[in-house]
């Protein structure tokens, strides 16, 4: 049986071996999710500069009582899109954040991809 330890340490690995790969650009930022209990968040970040361009999360107002769902997830996919396209920023690299692409995670990525992004 895993413990707490056991897989927060199994997803920094899986994080650090996917950051190896996985670079933003300002043409291109690279979209970082993080998930917690709580809420979820994302952030597109330009690696070169290392800036964070845009970032949204459940934990802003407007997001009352879906903080911790995939309905949460989603809103907070399209808010991160739309925030994107103000700035002109269509195409983007997806960094799961060593999360399985799954259940919220997958939830934000579908959000953003309806709302325009493209990755």
């Amino acid at each position: 049986m895993f413990k707490k330890n056991d897989r927060s340490q199994s997803r920094t690995r899986r994080h650090m071996r996917v950051r190896k790969k996985i670079f933003g650009t300002g043409e291109r930022p690279r979209l970082s999710v993080y998930r917690s209990e709580k809420h979820i968040y994302a952030q597109l970040i330009d690696d070169v500069e290392g800036k964070t361009l845009v970032a949204a999360s459940s934990s802003e107002k407007g997001f009352d009582g879906v903080g911790s769902n995939k309905e949460g997830a989603k809103l907070v996919g399209k808010m991160i899109a739309e925030k994107a396209l103000e700035k002109g920023l269509k195409k983007v690299v997806f960094d799961r954040g060593g999360f399985i692409y799954h259940g919220r995670i997958k939830e934000l990525a579908e959000g953003a991809r309806e709302a325009g992004l493209d990755f």
